[in-house]
């Protein structure tokens, strides 16, 4: 029987093996054409990121002021909170877009910092997920989200990394009080998740061992993730992290780690950890991809020759996604995911395999 797009990936959340690997892309990479019917066609699964809480905070005033500097547009923001004003300009770039000032400027910006965070409010919005799922329909896996991890936030979001080392350095006891109170908010946040109607969700992402550092991972963002699986495994819902740099340094401490799944997962040649070694090393885990983005600058054959690898690397299949997390060159997207998917249909219809399914919490 053949699956549909959103059926081959639920077999993998389930820990059985799908008709063929699962190929998927972010909602926001995928523009409506004739070539998006064809790949939708094809089995792909468009991955729709959306969140089943709304944050709400009410002593907080948010005004933008957007402008242009030589054709440049940028976006100012302002937050205005009971203990200050901080502010923030970031650079748009097509689904994404670039900080060029950062919230916290100066030591002042701490008790702002926890104004904003301490106003936090949540409630569930699981009839909107309900809703949008069914519209959605079967071309689609909706995908809930907890938050960045604390320690990631405050250093890459809010200070950046030069900013927080020398904080880090001189005024840890205010990044850690600061630390605290976001871990508080968050664990009203794991519960909401747990009980929503979301299969799986994504906590934290974008770590990497060479500016976390394996003693910060271990000791600020691992305990994190163990908490949080302990609330959403409990009522079935799957853990995974958008860990999409270099792993090897820190395998071990993910192997440890309660994640179902590792989201974003770059092999090589772009980083350092190849398919076949990370489906060894964390046995109970599997790996939803980004295809290689160097690749993407390949010819076809090497395209679906890669393809073709990653395929064989995860043998027999059942815990892997090929999935598409960074954009791709606007005249090469076509081509490329139509090379991705054609090498799919010839080498991942796998055959079917006895045993037990994949246990979450790795």
């Amino acid at each position: 029987m053949t699956m549909t797009p959103r059926q081959r990936v639920e077999a993998i959340l389930h820990g059985d093996l799908p008709d063929k690997t699962p190929l998927t892309v972010y909602e926001c990479m995928i523009p409506q054409c004739t070539v998006e019917r064809q790949l939708r066609n094809a089995g792909l699964c468009i991955v729709y990121r959306t969140s089943v809480f709304a944050t709400h905070t009410p002593n907080i005033r948010r005004t933008t002021e957007h402008f242009e500097v030589d054709g440049v547009p940028y976006v100012r923001t302002y937050t205005e909170t009971p203990a200050g004003t901080l502010t923030q300009l970031d650079r748009p770039a097509g689904f994404t877009s670039w900080h060029v000032e950062r919230l916290f400027k100066r030591p002042e910006d701490y008790a702002a910092l926890r104004a904003l965070v301490a106003d936090q409010h949540f409630e569930p919005r699981y009839e909107e997920y309900r809703r949008r799922e069914a519209e959605l329909g079967e071309d689609f896996i909706l995908r809930a989200g907890i938050a960045l991890t604390p320690l990631h936030q405050i250093m890459i979001d809010w200070m950046g990394v030069e900013t927080f080392a020398v904080e880090w350095a001189e005024r840890r006891d205010e990044i850690l009080r600061l630390y605290d109170l976001m871990v508080a908010k968050h664990r009203q946040i794991y519960r909401l998740v747990a009980c929503s109607p979301a299969s799986h969700a994504n906590y934290g992402g974008n770590e990497v061992p060479e500016v976390m550092g394996l003693e910060r991972f271990e000791r600020y963002v691992m305990p994190l993730y163990e908490e949080a699986a302990a609330e959403l495994h409990a009522r079935g819902v799957l853990l995974g992290s958008h860990l999409d740099g270099n792993n090897r340094a820190w395998a071990h401490l993910v192997a440890a780690t309660s994640l179902d799944y590792v989201e974003a997962f770059t092999p090589p040649p772009d980083c350092d950890l190849p398919v076949g070694e990370a489906l060894a090393r964390w046995p109970g885990k599997f790996l939803w991809l980004n295809f290689p983005s160097s690749v993407h600058l390949a010819a076809t054959d090497r395209i679906q020759a890669v393809t073709r690898a990653l395929i064989e690397e995860a043998a027999p299949g059942e815990r892997l996604i090929i999935g598409i997390t960074e954009d791709i060159p606007a005249d090469r997207w076509q081509r490329n995911l139509l090379a991705i998917a054609a090498a799919i249909d010839t080498y991942g219809r796998l055959g079917r395999r006895d045993g037990p399914a994949r246990q979450a919490g790795g």
